[in-house]
C-alpha cells in the first residue's frame, strides 16, 4: 500500500463547467488558458507513450516534446519553449541527473521532475542536488504524476513518503554531527566521462562523442583515478554505479 506523498491535494470533483474543480485537487484552466508544456525524456518509447497518455488527458498539461536520452532532452529544450521537464534518471548518453544541471544552464525557469524506477537515497539526493523539485516512482505514476506536474509549476516540491522520511533521517543525522553536505567532487565533465568509460566505451569513442581530443579524454580519465582514489576502469565502473550514473 502506498501513503500519499507531500503535497497539498484536495478530493478531485466531477467537472462539469469551466469554473469546476479538475481531478487531483487542481482547478481546472479557463477557456483559452495555455497548458503546462511539457518535456519528457524516458530511453524506453513504451514508457513514453504510457506517461504521455497519463498527460495530454489532462486539461491544463500537455506534452510537446520527446526525448530518448539525457543528452537529446538538452538539445530539445534548446528548441521548444518549454515549462517543466520529466526525466528518467537512468538513460543513455546523459543520465537524467546529469541532464537535469545541463538544462538549469540551458533554461534557468525550467521546472524539473524525476521519473524513476529507483526507490533509493541516494538517486534521490543527487536529483535534489541537480534542481528537481520532485521525485515521482513510476510504479505510482498513474497516480501521482499529474499532481506533481501541478505542484512544480506552484513551486512546490513533490516528495513520496519514503524521499520525507530519508530527508527528515538525514537531516537530523547531520545536525546531530554537526556535518555539512560534502562538496561535488567531481566537475560535470568528468561525470561525463566518468559514465560513458563506465559503460565501455574507448577513449577515442568517448572523444568523439563529446567532442573532445582522445589526450583530453586520458587526462579526464587520469584526473577521475586520481580524485577517486581508484586504479582502474572496474573500479571506476563500481563507482559510477554507486553515483547512480549507470544501473547494475
Amino acid at each position: 500500500m502506498h501513503d500519499t506523498p507531500t503535497t497539498a491535494r484536495a478530493h478531485p470533483a466531477p467537472r462539469t463547467g469551466p469554473g469546476d474543480t479538475a481531478p487531483h485537487g487542481v482547478p481546472a484552466p479557463r477557456a483559452g488558458a495555455q497548458r503546462v508544456r511539457i518535456l519528457l525524456a524516458d530511453d524506453h518509447a513504451l514508457v513514453r507513450r504510457g506517461v504521455r497518455l497519463i498527460l495530454d488527458q489532462e486539461p491544463d498539461l500537455q506534452v510537446i516534446a520527446e526525448a530518448g536520452d539525457g543528452a537529446e532532452a538538452v538539445d530539445r529544450a534548446r528548441t521548444h519553449d518549454l515549462d517543466l521537464a520529466v526525466l528518467d534518471i537512468t538513460m543513455p548518453r546523459l543520465t537524467g541527473l546529469q541532464a537535469a544541471r545541463e538544462l538549469a544552464a540551458v533554461r534557468p525557469g525550467l521546472r524539473i521532475l524525476m521519473l524513476t524506477m529507483h526507490d533509493n537515497e541516494q538517486y534521490f539526493f543527487q536529483a535534489l542536488k541537480a534542481g528537481a523539485c520532485g521525485y515521482v516512482l513510476k510504479s505510482v505514476a498513474d497516480r501521482d504524476l499529474v499532481a506533481a506536474c501541478r505542484a512544480a509549476m506552484r513551486d512546490e516540491p513533490f516528495l513520496y513518503p519514503g524521499a520525507v522520511t530519508a530527508l527528515i533521517r538525514t537531516y537530523l543525522d547531520r545536525a546531530h554531527h554537526a556535518e555539512e553536505a560534502p562538496e561535488r567532487i567531481l566537475t560535470p565533465r568528468e561525470e561525463e566521462v566518468l559514465k560513458l568509460v563506465a559503460e565501455g566505451h574507448s577513449s577515442k569513442e568517448i572523444a568523439e562523442l563529446l567532442f573532445i581530443s582522445v589526450k583530453t579524454v586520458q587526462r579526464h580519465r587520469a584526473n577521475l583515478l586520481h580524485k577517486l582514489g581508484l586504479r582502474d576502469r572496474l573500479e571506476l565502473t563500481r563507482y559510477a554505479i554507486r553515483a547512480g550514473l549507470i544501473e547494475p
